[in-house]
């Protein structure tokens, strides 16, 4: 919301805003880490439940570490984490956000409930902290307020879910989707009305500066499963080698697709938009989608390192075209976004996986995975020509009217 009209709070602890973008501090990194090890967390589980169930509960386990990191991220987009309150706040949520992705292999067995209450005390008791900072008269007080509302029905199915085994998946679906969707409609609730994207005055380039080190963060866990399992490989054979710079090539190329292409457009494109909130609302829709892609890819490469000349089974075959397939099509919308429109070199390349799904059965996990890396490489070569012309393009005639 607009800070510039509202009364400044007795705390003190807002960012100030002096015109000069506002970067990351030490402890929003030092928070970060918490977060690696939920991404291990969430690749371990799928790798030892690869079922359609086993995808579905990841999924959602995913869905909630990440409303727990972006919803604080845009506290601190807000707050100064370098002040003492907000600071302190951060340890809490790192402390219980450390039980929580503790609890993540067996969320769905025995500590489904300590996993909920782990969570829902992140995200209600965030909420409830910075109300009480803000004080009733503040500007930004009424969309927590609202904020807080959402998240309190969403906390009520995600206890039920703990303590109901049996209702447990549906419930939680429905809590995610009250967290995930409710900006969409400006967390609009009754008497409390509803908020505007245009209110939402951000730090674009702290909000894009966040979600890139999250997918550096997710590119970092896939690297270490990398390096893992060629560790623990029992012989070091040709296969084996070949699949490790085989998954380090597939890495590479997600790292280039992203961060070569695209990362500091985005953070123009928040920075000078009108409305920097709802680029920020699309940030937050999109960049699920990436870092998903980015954990499925790191179990598909731990199945290729182990395993590389073992016949292909469908599950998978289904990891390792999806994982690609998921950072391809995030990324596309996340371009979308920035450049309004998709671009052409990650729809064929979402069509070269389709086309590698349709025989990859016949085949190893070595060659699927080798062909999916190579598609993604081919992607990234061509995404990268491409905005390199359109920037010369752009020079020129920028030069001309000189």
């Amino acid at each position: 919301m607009n800070t510039s009209s509202a009364k400044k709070p007795l705390t003190g602890l807002l960012r100030v805003r002096d015109g000069h973008e506002a970067r990351v501090s030490f402890v929003e990194l030092f928070f970060d880490l918490i977060y690696v090890f939920a991404v291990t967390q969430l690749s371990h589980r799928l790798l030892e439940n690869l079922s359609v169930a086993g995808a579905v509960e990841t999924l959602v386990l995913w869905f909630a570490v990440w409303l727990a990191w972006q919803y604080t991220s845009w506290v601190t987009n807000w707050f100064d984490p370098e002040t003492l309150q907000i600071r302190v706040l951060l340890f809490a949520i790192m402390l219980v956000g450390l039980l929580m992705a503790a609890a993540i292999p067996e969320a769905f067995d025995g500590r489904g409930l300590v996993f909920a209450i782990a969570y829902a005390a992140i995200q209600v008791g965030r909420t409830l902290f910075v109300l009480c900072c803000l004080g009733k008269d503040h500007a930004l007080t009424p969309n927590f307020r609202r904020m807080f509302g959402w998240l309190f029905i969403s906390a009520v199915f995600w206890i039920a879910g703990g303590l109901s085994p049996e209702h447990r998946l549906a419930l939680w679906i429905i809590a995610v989707a009250c967290e995930y969707f409710s900006p969409m409609i400006g967390f609009a609730l009754p008497g409390l009305g509803r908020s505007d994207t245009r209110e939402w005055t951000i730090e674009g380039g702290h909000l894009a500066e966040r979600c890139q080190l999250f997918v550096i963060v997710a590119l970092g866990e896939a690297l270490l499963v990398t390096g893992a399992t060629v560790a623990h490989a029992a012989q070091w054979e040709a296969p084996v080698m070949v699949a490790f710079v085989v998954t380090f090539a597939s890495a590479l190329a997600m790292w280039w697709l992203y961060f070569d292409t695209s990362s500091k457009d985005g953070s123009d494109a928040i920075v000078h938009s009108s409305d920097p909130g709802r680029i920020g609302a699309y940030f937050h829709y999109v960049h699920v989608i990436i870092v998903a892609g980015v954990i499925v890819s790191a179990v598909g490469a731990e199945l290729v390192i182990a395993h590389p000349d073992q016949r292909i089974a469908p599950t998978s075959l289904l990891v390792l075209i999806a994982g690609p397939a998921l950072y391809l099509l995030g990324n596309a919308v996340y371009k979308k976004v920035v450049y309004r429109r998709l671009p052409l070199s990650h729809l064929a390349g979402l069509v070269l996986l389709a086309l590698l799904a349709a025989f990859g059965y016949v085949t190893d996990l070595l060659m699927v995975g080798g062909l999916a890396a190579a598609i993604l490489i081919l992607t990234a070569a061509w995404e990268s020509c491409s905005r390199r012309k359109t920037a010369l393009a752009y020079q020129d005639e920028h030069a001309s009217q000189w």
